[in-house]
């Protein structure tokens, strides 16, 4: 669906700065790939803390303490 609106707004965008829209087309990417080591660094924090989670809550699961069920729903 994101991609649809993507071509949506970008051919609007053609019919009313056909430069424009050709600077876009060739800049992005470009952009997506500047962006992409800070993806890669936040995937890595967030397994690094994932990690990390489960290391400090390992001592309380072996006791017996079960995590609350999370809701989907709100996340």
């Amino acid at each position: 669906m994101k991609t649809l609106i993507a071509l949506m707004l970008w051919c609007v965008l053609l019919v009313l700065c056909w430069p424009l829209a050709f600077l876009a087309l060739v800049l992005w990417p470009i952009a997506w790939l500047v962006s992409l080591p800070f993806r890669l660094v936040g995937i890595t924090f967030s397994a690094l803390f994932a990690f990390l989670h489960a290391l400090l809550m390992l001592p309380a699961r072996l006791l017996g303490w079960k995590p609350a069920p999370s809701n989907s729903a709100m996340a």
